[in-house]
């Protein structure tokens, strides 16, 4: 039997649980997938033309392959960061990346771009210096077939939601699809350090006819947009925060804030203060305008400053860091947290939180509730943890499935594949240690896969 893509991956060792894992995963590897968090382009699925290459799609925007290949000294202009590649270029970009796939080995990467090559486009070996062209050959002469077009793919993968991640002042113009809805995502509007927070203001009055110089004015015009993403079929925000400090703020300490950040005489102590207010005021209208929150602090972006300098954003060098939440969240939990028609779900790339703070926030309030394993913790590994670390006190149910939080398009039945296995996988435990019943955990294997997704984010 073939081992690249070997169908019972990621199951098991013990066979008796081997079998019971097995039978839990083929109860809902078949459900539809629900991509409530992620960063595809709403472009392709507008414009449906074909993709171009197996360079320009799998491998020049993928910052897990980047970070990764940079990490062995190969520069990241080879791949298209940087430099806009010729044809041939392309061509020897791939040969580098398969002449280095070997770094991949047993990580998520090696998993979902075994999954893409074999399942998706028919190719049952592993990628390696010596097949280089038969696969950038192969994927290339695919692509240009009308099955592999955008929304061809989307039947495809049998996605009923996918979301996009949107700038608040977005047109939204490629909006088109009813399957692909967008996201609000404020955070140049609400963070006064952000290279693009003037700019972005300044487009934010023109749309809206709102004076941003004024808390009124400002909070209007957020809401006006919002609004005018809920016609489009947004149904969340999205909100990247380096630290999850939450302040309750009167108008009036909230205006002299404004007043600094507008007049660029805000301190770095007092940006973190309008963040942090601004998430209790995105709250407040998410409950009025019903939109989930969703809040995924604990990135340092751009750790690297020359490449950052140099390629710019989102090869790689966005770093974890410490994040506390017990304290952080409390004015936020403590305006909207007890409202139970409320959904915020809070992401973590701290894991030493889970058990310590986050299960415990989320086991109490009903308006919170925990995201899945997220971005570096993706993995099989970073599953069971999560898993493990939260179940006993936020359960099942204060959690909201999966998603894949990813711009690799061809990836996302791979991704969503791995949390439906490992969700079996850990199910099949229980099950043994007489902790759940058989019929409790095959609805819950449902719940976790489907419906969870569905009524956390409105779907």
């Amino acid at each position: 039997m073939h081992e690249i893509n070997h169908p019972d991956r990621l199951f098991p060792i013990n066979l008796d649980q081997k079998k019971l894992a097995r039978t839990l995963y083929d109860s809902v590897k078949n459900l539809p997938i629900l991509s409530p968090h992620g960063h595809t382009d709403p472009k392709w699925f507008h414009e449906n033309k074909h993709f171009t290459n197996a360079t320009e799609l799998l491998l020049t925007p993928d910052h897990y392959l980047l970070r990764m290949l940079y990490s062995q000294g190969i520069p990241l202009e080879i791949f298209g960061r940087g430099k806009k590649l010729d044809e041939q270029e392309q061509k020897t970009a791939w040969r580098v990346f398969a002449e280095n796939y070997f770094l991949f080995s047993g990580t998520p990467s090696w998993i979902w771009l075994n999954h893409v090559f074999s399942e998706v486009f028919g190719i049952q070996e592993e990628l390696a210096k010596e097949n280089a062209d038969l696969f950038y050959e192969t994927i290339n002469k695919k692509l240009q077939s009308d099955e592999f077009k955008p929304n061809a793919l989307l039947d495809r993968f049998n996605i009923e939601k996918i979301a996009t991640t949107d700038e608040a002042i977005d047109s939204l113009e490629f909006h088109t699809n009813s399957k692909v809805i967008p996201t609000f995502r404020p955070d140049r509007l609400t963070d006064p350090e952000h290279d693009d927070f003037y700019e972005h203001l300044n487009k934010l009055s023109d749309l809206t006819g709102e004076n941003i110089s004024k808390v009124n004015g400002y909070l209007n015009a957020l809401m006006k947009r919002r609004e005018f993403f809920k016609t489009k079929g947004a149904t969340a925000t999205d909100h990247g925060h380096p630290t999850a400090q939450t302040l309750s703020l009167s108008e009036t300490e909230l205006q002299k804030l404004l007043d600094k950040a507008l007049k660029k005489e805000i301190t770095a102590q007092e940006s973190e203060q309008f963040r942090a207010a601004m998430l209790v005021e995105m709250a407040k209208l998410s409950l009025d305008d019903g939109l989930v929150m969703q809040i995924h602090p604990g990135s340092h972006r751009n750790h690297n400053l020359k490449l950052f300098k140099n390629i710019g954003r989102d090869v790689g060098a966005d770093i974890p860091q410490s994040t506390e939440y017990t304290h952080a969240l409390k004015d936020l939990l403590n305006t909207v947290g007890n409202e139970s028609h409320l959904n915020i779900i809070i992401f973590t790339l701290d894991e030493n939180r889970y058990s310590t703070e986050l299960a415990p926030l989320a086991g109490h309030y009903p308006a919170l509730k925990l995201g899945p394993a997220w971005w570096f913790h993706d993995s099989f590994e970073g599953m069971m943890r999560f898993r493990e670390r939260t179940m006993e006190t936020a359960g099942f149910y204060n959690t909201v499935g999966f998603n894949d939080d990813t711009r690799a398009f061809f990836s996302i039945p791979a991704r969503h594949d791995v949390a439906r296995r490992v969700d079996a996988h850990f199910i099949s435990k229980l099950i043994l240690e007489k902790r759940i019943t058989e019929k409790s955990a095959f609805k819950l294997m449902e719940d976790l896969t489907y419906n969870l997704p569905k009524k956390a984010y409105q779907l």
